[in-house]
């Protein structure tokens, strides 16, 4: 018997290593043969022929020859064919395993194993795409995600700006948090690349963020994301998967991340979110309506789009901690009974009807008249009627109810008492349980009393039931103005992030955004009472995040604030990545006219790190060919000669002269790493 034969019969005694239609596994095996299984071990050694191939005598210590068996089961088709063990080979690899070999789905794309740095100093920029290759770059990209110098920092608080002295690493509430003692306890706005900030704040956040929301470029051709139009979808895939496998590295083992996209990349986002988060660690799909269709633009559109949509994962799905939510149901009409004498005991309960107490309010007796809640709804009016018995049922809670089915599974004592129930008809039973919460059972169906449903939202007494995974009762409309700041595109409600952040967090745990925008979420975390870390590249002015915060510490009573009551105070300290070459792209792209870039040009050619592969006497040699392109071609030139991985300054470089990192830099540096001071 041939060797490959001798072996598929041996591993076809084991039904797991069989398929339906009685072929052999190939890929569970070699699975197994990775992690050496036991019980494949042991079938090996059972037969004398495969146990003579794959194991090495080694001093009378039979050790398997794991890498010969896996080739062996590789190479070998199930017919015999003239085709070399490459054969196999053919297609693409993920993590190191060809997809045959894998059992989930992936989502691939161009550049998927580079890292995209290009990054934008204003939101209307049009960037080329900058990739380095995971490994044929890989000392440039150690070098692009060093840790940064950090430099004009500065803390805020009621009284205004000041000088940075130090950062605060509160102990006592540390150790509440279980976080370690050092961990800095300063909420952080953080100016920069966000990749680059996110590789920086690694070492001081690790594993310490409870929550992550995101609302990233949409990559709709309409938005920020303006990359070079032929590689606009894998840029853009590239571009969220290195920040998601930085991000990941800061949750808490029972941290979340949210991310808010449209439909057009929801599909792929998810896909890719599986990939990183793990497909067991989804744990849910959130759709919020957004806008209402209304106006011209519906006509003739089909159907509107109203919604967005919010992944959401856990680093370890069942480590979180949900906090459940509640919202607004409004009145439930089913809601109707009422007991009168409700102090009594149950047996003497006396049952009415809340409608039939609207109709004697309004002068018609509701046992003589024929359709009595007809004539008192016409009388009246319908919302009036309904508004009546809505006040009515919530200021007697506790009284009125309805009446639910009893399951089978209730129990054999009160499926024995629904059985007396049903017999004697408007009398109420009482069936008592170990925890004093007792069943009242009346005609056979159990009591719901209206007051289960109803809970404290903001100090009002409200009906309400669970929050779904379908929100509509967010307005976005109105928003504009919402912390004092306005954004063009994309600003989230307030009410939004408070519900993600109370559901997801508690008092004090560590949210971070690194696609900032205008800073809801820095400013909804500060008034709920989170410390948070906010990272953004672009300057927005009068509306950046810097100035909505300052409004909130100032006490700012738009969006949330009358809601839970927000007055003024808390704190927060600013800073940026240090920048160098960064500098010279953003005077370049502001720069207005040849003259002024052929004098950023000498400024570079004496002070910036140019490619090294650049040849500066060439370059002047053709300096007129620079002259004769227009303006925006000659900034993508200049831009093009700059070394991108010298875009900020890194930590290793805090003493090169270079540099020039200055006194204050160093501080506030040497504070954020925790290096001991000169």
């Amino acid at each position: 018997m041939k060797l490959y034969e001798a072996l598929e019969k041996q591993l076809k005694t084991e039904n797991n290593f069989v398929s339906d239609n009685g072929e052999l596994k190939k890929w569970v095996v070699i699975s197994k043969a990775q992690n050496f299984d036991v019980g494949l071990l042991e079938l090996l050694l059972d037969n004398k022929e495969l146990k003579e191939k794959f194991f090495l005598d080694i001093k009378g210590t039979l050790v398997f020859d794991q890498n010969l068996f896996i080739q062996f089961l590789e190479q070998k088709n199930y017919s015999n064919d003239s085709y070399t063990k490459y054969r196999i080979k053919v297609g693409l690899t993920i993590d190191g395993k060809f997809l045959k070999q894998r059992n989930e789905v992936s989502l691939v794309w161009p550049f998927k194993d580079c890292i995209l740095e290009g990054g934008q100093s204003k939101e209307e920029d049009k960037r080329e795409e900058i990739f380095f290759n995971e490994i044929l770059a890989q000392d440039e990209i150690t070098q692009l995600l060093e840790p940064k110098i950090l430099t004009n920092a500065k803390t805020f608080n009621e009284e205004g700006e000041h000088t940075f002295k130090s950062f605060t690493r509160n102990a006592e509430l540390n150790k509440k948090r279980e976080l370690p003692e050092n961990t800095i306890t300063d909420n952080l706005i953080i100016k920069g690349n966000n990749l680059l900030a996110l590789n920086t704040i690694e070492q001081e956040f690790s594993e310490r963020i409870k929550l992550i929301y995101i609302d990233p470029p949409y990559n709709t051709g309409s938005d920020s994301f303006k990359y070079n139009d032929s590689f606009t979808h894998s840029s853009w895939l590239t571009f969220m998967y290195n920040r998601f496998k930085s991000a990941k590295k800061l949750l808490h083992k029972s941290g979340v991340i949210f991310v808010q996209i449209n439909d057009h990349n929801k599909t792929n986002l998810k896909i890719m979110m599986d990939e990183i988060f793990g497909v067991e660690n989804f744990i849910n799909l959130i759709s919020v309506r957004t806008k209402s269709p209304s106006g011209f633009k519906t006509v003739n559109l089909g159907l509107f789009e109203t919604a967005e949509y919010i992944l959401m994962y856990g680093v370890s799905k069942n480590d979180f901690n949900y906090n459940l939510q509640y919202v607004d149901s409004g009145y439930d009409t089913n809601y109707t009974g009422y007991i009168t004498n409700i102090k009594e005991q149950p047996e003497k309960w006396i049952i009415d009807d809340i409608r039939k107490i609207i109709c004697r309010e309004e002068g018609i007796d509701p046992d003589t008249t024929h359709h009595p809640y007809s004539k008192v709804q016409k009388k009246i009016g319908e919302g009036v009627y309904i508004q009546k018995l809505s006040d009515f049922a919530l200021k007697n809670s506790n009284s009125v109810f309805r009446l639910t089915a009893i399951g089978d599974d209730a129990g054999k004592d009160t499926l024995d008492i629904k059985k007396k129930s049903k017999k004697n008809n408007e009398k109420v039973f009482e069936v008592k349980r170990e925890n004093n919460d007792s069943r009242f059972l009346l005609n056979g169906q159990e009591i719901a009393f209206y007051s289960k449903k109803i809970k404290n939202i903001d100090g009002v007494e409200t009906p309400t039931t669970l929050l779904t995974n379908i929100w509509t009762d967010i307005a976005y409309e109105g928003i504009a103005s919402e912390g004092g700041v306005t954004l063009k595109k994309g600003k989230k409600p307030e009410k939004l992030l408070r519900r993600i952040i109370e559901m997801s967090t508690n008092e004090n745990d560590i949210v971070l955004d690194y696609h900032l925008g205008s800073g809801t979420t820095a400013g909804v975390a500060h008034k709920l009472g989170r410390q948070y870390v906010g990272i953004e590249q672009l300057d927005y002015g009068k509306n950046d995040s810097t100035i909505r915060l300052q409004n909130v510490i100032n006490g700012d009573q738009s969006g949330i604030s009358k809601a839970i009551n927000w007055k003024s105070g808390g704190s927060y300290t600013y800073f940026e990545l240090k920048k160098y070459n960064q500098k010279f792209i953003e005077q370049i792209e502001e720069a207005k006219d040849n003259k002024t870039l052929l004098q950023i040009w000498e400024q570079m050619k004496a002070k910036s790190f140019l490619n090294y592969n650049l040849d500066i006497q060439k370059q002047e040699e053709h300096i007129d060919e620079l002259k004769e392109l227009d303006l925006k071609q000659q900034k993508e030139h200049l831009i093009e000669l700059l070394d991108k991985n010298q875009l900020y300054v890194n930590l290793s470089s805090i003493d090169d002269k270079d540099f020039q990192v200055d006194k204050n830099e160093r501080t506030v540096t040497k504070d954020f790493y925790q290096i001991k001071k000169d």
